[in-house]
């Protein structure tokens, strides 16, 4: 198993910062502004930000021969499904319930290690799937039974943690010899390609001057999440075991939550906090355990 150097728990607990706090930025990015066309400003000042950086390091931004295909195939789930469905999600529901729910994530890339590599979990993990579950049907309950609420959100969120689960499995499994950094520009810049498009067509009626809240988290996106965040994360899922990404990832929608409450002033129902328990289980089994059996 590879250890964690002291420059690896840095960036685990710099990423969980950036990622936990950012939750309640988005939320106040797309309060008055639409999400798609939000999401898309912040992907196109990510990838000036990003080359600034791998030339700074150093690292070669060409194309590997016949990679394009590989890389869309990583963007697609990675980046392009998560992202819309996501901030659609954090459009229509707290910040902090949409943190609760997106962190599902490692409970879909056990489903997508077993349905689509042959993966067979270990039996803690299917325990983590039914808490997982069990914890967003809980918040979708609650959805349904709440005249504020939105149930569309709550599906959006796990479409696109079921989308990021698939592509953590599948960027595990590539082999791309590209250094990470590079590959999340070339996946930024295709998915870039269609994202405008999309905003177009669902958002174009609704296109308006961001105000300040919006631009401060457009830049906070750009620069801190795909500039920084995106890049550590695929390194994580690229060459560390589950074990060390789960120190960070456990802790993102706990603070997702609580940094909702202080910057947002959301109150959080019991539900959330209930969910927030079965899904920190959930992970803790998944995560912890990192374990499967090939299928012979």
């Amino acid at each position: 198993m590879t250890s964690l150097s002291r420059k690896d728990w840095i960036l685990l607990v710099l990423l969980t910062l950036c990622w936990g706090i950012n939750w309640p930025i988005m939320k106040m990015g797309v309060r008055d502004f639409p999400p798609i066309t939000f999401r898309t400003l912040g992907m196109l000042g990510g990838i000036p930000v990003l080359w600034v950086a791998a030339r700074a390091q150093g690292a070669s931004l060409a194309l590997p021969r016949g990679g394009v295909r590989s890389i869309m195939a990583l963007a697609v789930p990675n980046m392009l499904v998560w992202n819309v469905f996501m901030i659609l999600g954090v459009k229509m529901l707290s910040s902090g319930r949409a943190a609760i729910l997106g962190y599902t994530m490692p409970v879909w890339a056990v489903l997508a290690g077993m349905l689509f590599y042959g993966e067979r979990p270990v039996r803690a993990a299917w325990f983590g799937v039914a808490c997982a579950l069990g914890g967003a049907l809980l918040l979708l309950s609650s959805e349904f039974a709440s005249l504020a609420g939105n149930p569309f959100g709550t599906l959006f969120i796990l479409i696109a943690a079921a989308s990021w689960g698939y592509g953590t499995v599948a960027m595990k499994r590539a082999t791309l010899d590209m250094p990470t950094i590079s590959l999340t520009f070339w996946m930024l810049l295709l998915t870039t390609l269609i994202m405008p498009v999309v905003a177009t067509v669902a958002e174009s009626h609704a296109w308006r001057q961001p105000d300040a809240a919006a631009l401060g988290a457009i830049a906070y996106n750009s620069l801190i999440i795909f500039g920084f965040a995106h890049v550590v994360w695929f390194k994580l899922a690229r060459t560390l075991p589950p074990v060390a990404s789960s120190l960070s990832v456990m802790m993102i929608p706990v603070l997702g939550v609580f940094s909702g409450t202080w910057l947002l002033g959301e109150t959080p129902h019991w539900q959330d906090y209930a969910a927030m328990g079965l899904i920190l289980a959930a992970m803790s089994t998944v995560l912890l355990k990192p374990r499967v059996r090939e299928l012979k």
